[in-house]
């Protein structure tokens, strides 16, 4: 587990109108073990667009869900699942998407 990352999840503020605009805060910092897992190339709004998907594996923690997104400096990382493989409560795996800026 050789990464840094932060665990952000959003929060809502009130911009004035009525309405409100999504930041994040930070939770956590922990160390992870990233690795790719795949990748792809789709057409969004007639131009190319790619996504990488990575797996990252951290030591157990009870609040990591799909709602938060995960930060490795000024790359971020959306959780689309996240499993205990061996229901040990030992190790957490987060599949996740890189989202480009």
């Amino acid at each position: 587990m050789k990464r840094r990352l932060l665990l952000e999840a959003p929060v809502a503020t009130p911009d004035g109108i009525g309405g409100a605009t999504q930041a994040f805060e930070t939770l956590a910092a922990f160390w992870a073990q990233l690795e790719w897992v795949s990748g792809a190339e789709q057409w969004r709004q007639g131009r190319p667009e790619q996504s990488a998907t990575y797996r990252v594996t951290l030591r157990w923690r009870g609040d990591v869900d799909a709602a938060k997104r995960l930060r490795d400096g000024d790359r971020i990382f959306d959780i689309r699942a996240v499993a205990d493989p061996d229901g040990s409560r030992r190790r957490l795996v987060c599949l996740v998407e890189e989202v480009k800026p």
